[in-house]
């Protein structure tokens, strides 16, 4: 059984909202009272909505704005990020060059120290497990007329001797390793000692001297440079300055320490000294 679905004919929807527009208007126009408490009730909750609405709108809006205005921020601070990382790398490239044009300046007035002997520059590409240079390659071998016991100088002075030679590189001795010995002499007096690597005594900076006879005047700053009895290093190179020279248990030595005036901290060119040794009976 089918429900029957009640509907109204058009012509009658159309006769009762006409009535009900006439009837509006009458009222209006015989007592206008009561349309107006009828548009004010209308308006009483018509007028919140609305008000809420706009307010939403408005909500809606400012919070718009702020999320563009939170992505502007947000690019402005990449932008901001990027170009203090860009001027920071700058500015760390300007102090390595800084430091590498003052290195060369030490290199160059070394060289000038050392006028009669011909040097060469050359590159640290290498070094050994540590915290010092205590071995290290350079980027100059045999190709470049390298050969063994070549005096190599950084800083303001001596750093080693070449050990091995390739085809293209060559490896160093620095002489705080320890089996570095060195037949050395303070500068003021002529009077011989032994310069011996210490890596442990490198920590502080310092490197041991020994063999100094009692009455023979080394003294503490005294400049120690290469004896002119050496077979390996040629003479009058400066290794650095004496300090804490005292006479030793048995009454006949002295003994001390050396302060290198190579940084073996910070070694990244070097001069090598081509001209070789060739006489003399200790190391």
């Amino acid at each position: 059984m089918k429900k029957s679905r009640f509907s109204i004919p058009p012509r009658y929807l159309l006769f009762i909202i006409t009535f009900i527009c006439i009837a509006f208007f009458a009222i209006g126009f015989f007592a206008p009272g009561i349309t107006d408490k009828v548009s004010d009730a209308i308006s009483s909750v018509v007028m919140p909505m609305q008000k809420g609405m706009s307010n939403l709108s408005t909500s809606v809006s400012d919070g718009r704005d702020n999320i563009t205005a939170l992505k502007d921020a947000q690019a402005e601070n990449e932008k901001l990020l990027a170009e203090n990382e860009r001027l920071k790398a700058e500015l760390e490239k300007y102090e390595a060059d800084q430091y590498e044009l003052a290195h060369l300046r030490e290199i160059l007035a070394l060289r000038d120290e050392y006028p009669d002997y011909d040097i060469v520059a050359a590159k640290v590409i290498q070094k050994d497990s540590g915290s010092w240079f205590n071995s290290f390659v350079i980027n100059l071998g045999s190709d470049d007329g390298m050969k063994v016991n070549m005096n190599v100088l950084s800083g303001d002075g001596l750093a080693g001797i070449i050990t091995e030679v390739g085809k293209n590189y060559s490896r160093v001795s620095a002489i705080i390793d320890d089996f570095s010995n060195i037949s050395a002499m303070s500068q003021n007096s002529g009077d011989y000692c032994m310069v011996s690597g210490d890596l442990e005594a490198y920590e502080n900076g310092r490197i041991r001297l020994g063999y100094i006879d009692k009455n023979d005047n080394i003294h503490n700053g005294d400049k120690i440079v290469t004896s002119n009895i050496s077979d390996k290093y040629l003479p009058g190179l400066l290794i650095g300055y004496a300090e804490d020279i005292r006479v030793e248990s048995n009454n006949l030595t002295k003994s001390g320490y050396i302060v290198p005036v190579a940084d073996f901290d910070k070694l990244k060119t070097v001069l090598v000294i081509k001209t070789l040794k060739v006489t003399g009976g200790k190391s």
